[in-house]
């Protein structure tokens, strides 16, 4: 890399050990790179922030206003000035008991003077990841829109919201997809043929009977590489790179997007002992993590899977659990909608004008 690509990647990922966790944020999505260094006045590195830190820290309810270093990595991996690719490479591969993403270059006083990415150094054009886009729901709840149209195909902006999926999928490396269907598959398969006109290859899995949310993944072979299986209802700037790390940073069997709901209660609610008052709470708001219809499934998952049989998501996910599988969850931080009502759609495409959906 030329040195003023350098200063210029360097620039997109440097922020303050003072700015907060949710300045962060904003500088890491900006960045794109998955990585922040938090450089001192003098430019040496006093620790890493990564999307998975930034995670953790939500699933944990740590506070947005918190320091983002309080939750940095404060000993990371970095390489002396000089390091060749293949020295690089070894330390990625081996210094960690997970693979690493990035190695910062630092001098003799520790200051970052590049960044390497295992994509520049592999030239790395796509990710180790499979895709499954489910498309063969009824889409009942979207009448009468959905009546002589499959969910997937109802436009968003200029494209089907399928074709949103497909172009994030192709985005993130991912050029090998497989598309369930049933409820006018033709309708899909006749928009997308093969997926070359849209830069991916794709192949189709037809659902005789609906299968439900996962019956459709037992009509395929088992797979080599893990599986990135997503509902087609969904609008999403998930960074999908970044999920395929956490799953393996984990070591999970299954992950599961997940994404913070608030319930708020417009009433005053009681606790009691008996009938004695301990505390009344005005109008609280509740927090919850709900299903965001975005998987990665390890291949052993598909063991689990009956064939041509209705079965759901939420099934594999008890079983798996109760086998004493790693199930984890992926909190959602990025922009995600599930396109179930009619308000949901109008939303959708509201968003798309005013620049929320990344296209």
């Amino acid at each position: 890399m030329n040195p003023e690509n350098t200063r210029h990647r360097l620039a997109k990922v440097t922020i303050s050990p003072e700015a907060t966790i949710a300045e962060a944020l904003d500088v890491l999505d900006k960045g794109g790179i998955g990585i922040l260094l938090l450089c001192d006045e003098t430019g040496k590195i006093v620790g890493v922030l990564t999307d998975g830190n930034i995670r953790r820290a939500i699933m944990n309810n740590i506070s947005l206003d918190s320091s983002c270093l309080s939750i940095a990595t404060a000993n990371p991996l970095t390489a002396p000035v000089g390091t060749d690719a293949a020295k690089a490479l070894h330390l990625m591969n081996h210094a960690r008991d997970f693979l690493v993403n990035h190695l910062p270059i630092v001098d003799s006083q520790g200051k970052a003077v590049d960044l390497l990415l295992r994509g520049d150094l592999l030239h790395e054009e796509g990710i180790q990841l499979q895709a499954v886009v489910m498309a063969g729901g009824f889409g009942k709840r979207l009448h009468p829109l959905t009546e002589d149209m499959p969910k997937p195909m109802l436009p968003i902006g200029e494209r089907p919201i399928m074709e949103h999926i497909i172009d994030k999928l192709k985005s993130s490396g991912i050029k090998n997809i497989n598309v369930t269907t049933h409820f006018m598959a033709n309708k899909i398969k006749d928009y997308f043929g093969d997926g070359r006109d849209f830069g991916v290859e794709i192949e189709y899995v037809s659902e005789d009977k609906p299968l439900g949310t996962a019956g459709a993944l037992g009509l395929m072979d088992a797979p080599d590489l893990p599986v990135l299986v997503i509902n087609g209802d969904i609008m999403t700037n998930v960074d999908f790179r970044a999920m395929l790390d956490y799953h393996r940073e984990h070591k999970a069997d299954l992950t599961v997007g997940a994404r913070a709901y608030d319930v708020s209660i417009p009433y005053g609610v009681i606790e009691c002992d008996g009938v004695i008052i301990k505390t009344i709470r005005e109008k609280p708001t509740q927090k919850f993590l709900v299903n965001a219809g975005i998987y990665l499934l390890s291949p052993v998952v598909y063991n689990h899977i009956p064939k041509d049989e209705h079965y759901d998501m939420t099934d594999l996910i008890e079983k798996l659990i109760s086998k004493k599988y790693r199930v984890i969850t992926f909190p959602i931080m990025e922009y995600w909608i599930d396109i179930g009502r009619h308000a949901d759609y109008d939303k959708a495409r509201s968003d798309l004008l005013n620049g929320r959906i990344k296209t």
